[in-house]
């Protein structure tokens, strides 16, 4: 946590419960922090609705701003995709001890995918649920690519589930009183003297907002997609590093290195990113592990790699034969994709009284999941094609025009 008050130029801004930043936003509490900033839920005493700032350490310019104010245009706003993309509500500067802060001021989210999944025993959503989730995933990620960007960072922790319509209706006190009041952590110098100037005298921990996967409802379940810290267009821009987690980093990055980074790299973090949502455990797994163990994985489950990738890869000796059959005493038994689906999808479901993937529907989404995760880039689906597929058409997007017509209903849209 000391990391976090560093005040040395270009640290952290020191920010307190009860500061008013901006002459409008009052800290009201702390949703939590990244590498380049602290995120606080405040009032905004003008408006009267509760928003997240974000405040950036000093002198960093938050490559996002860019990204979402052009899929934010007021021309797109008709576009069912557009209303998945965060907007930026108001953006200022402030001075601090650590130098000068921009701030982002956004809808506050109740939590992410990570937080629904980490905060259950189960770490399972319901079927209709996980549907929903899926269908607002691939809208999302088609509208981002037919505005010319690579989200390029995709994975369930920047999947942000949206507040309920009537958060902003309570006060301060009935809000502390639902979620608990901020609990407040002394900071305290290892060698006992006195705090520098500018840092706080206690750190905040972050509010539980969220829930138990399992006891999301599907009219809790509208999402937004956050973080395009990662996100390029690959039109005015050459990409080749992909910082998407290794488990589910798309494998052209490893092993077509000096070819950019293209729509494409989306759709493999967007298939395992599906797979995570209606599964118990990620498709790929591991702690701490390689990339030699990733591409071991991704064999097991989807088959040979393209032959001018298998022959470069100097570590396949260790792990298969040369006709690519594992070498059993190098890791655990081999599981395809379909192995993966009936231990990680179907069982636990059962387990959990929960109704599995009829055979037809599993089937579907197979066909859906294997085009999008072909190893070489250039034979997955585009983004509009995995929404015109099967099982969106069929079965997701169906459970997301419920949500839809709810709010029609609610709020009197047409």
């Amino acid at each position: 946590m000391w990391k976090e008050w560093n005040t040395q130029p270009g640290g952290y801004h020191p920010v307190t419960i009860g500061d008013c930043l901006h002459d409008r936003y009052r800290v009201i509490h702390k949703l939590g922090h990244g590498t380049y900033s602290t995120i606080w839920l405040a009032r905004d005493e003008r408006s009267h609705i509760y928003v997240a700032v974000k405040v950036c350490t000093a002198y960093s310019r938050a490559p996002e701003i860019d990204v979402i104010s052009e899929l934010s245009k007021p021309h797109l706003l008709s576009d069912i995709g557009r209303t998945i993309i965060p907007s930026i509500l108001d953006k200022f500067s402030i001075q601090g001890p650590n130098g000068e802060h921009i701030c982002l001021v956004t809808r506050p989210a109740r939590m992410s995918l990570s937080d629904a999944k980490n905060g259950s025993w189960i770490s399972l959503f319901q079927l209709e649920v996980a549907r929903a989730l899926a269908a607002q995933l691939v809208i999302a990620i088609h509208y981002i690519h037919s505005q010319g960007f690579v989200h390029g960072d995709l994975h369930r922790g920047n999947i942000l589930l949206q507040l309920p319509r009537d958060f902003d209706y309570l006060s301060t006190t009935q809000l502390y009183a639902q979620y608990g009041e901020p609990v407040l952590e002394p900071v305290n110098r290892l060698d006992g003297q006195r705090l520098p100037p500018g840092v706080p005298q206690y750190g905040v921990l972050p509010i539980w907002l969220g829930e138990a996967s399992e006891k999301i409802t599907l009219p809790e379940s509208r999402i937004v997609v956050s973080d395009f810290g990662e996100a390029f267009s690959p039109g005015r821009e050459m990409k080749y590093e992909s910082h998407t987690p290794l488990l589910i980093r798309p494998p052209e990055a490893r092993f077509e290195p000096t070819k950019p980074l293209t729509f494409s790299s989306d759709i493999w973090t967007l298939a395992c990113t599906i797979w995570d949502i209606i599964s118990q455990k990620p498709l790929f797994e591991g702690f701490l592990t390689n990339e030699d163990d990733m591409t071991c994985q991704q064999i097991d489950a989807l088959g040979m790699l393209p032959t001018e990738w298998w022959k470069k890869w100097e570590a396949r000796q260790d792990k298969f034969t040369e006709h690519g059959q594992l070498i059993k005493s190098s890791r655990s038994p081999s599981r395809t994709l379909e192995d993966r689906f009936e231990l990680n999808v179907q069982r636990p479901r059962i387990a959990e009284r929960m109704p599995p993937f009829d055979s037809s529907e599993r089937d579907s989404l197979y066909s859906m999941l294997r085009s999008m995760l072909s190893f070489r880039p250039e034979d997955r689906p585009s983004a509009r094609q995995v929404l015109e597929s099967e099982w969106m058409v069929r079965w997701a997007l169906p459970e997301y025009e419920k949500i839809r017509s709810t709010d029609d209903k609610v709020f009197g849209h047409k």
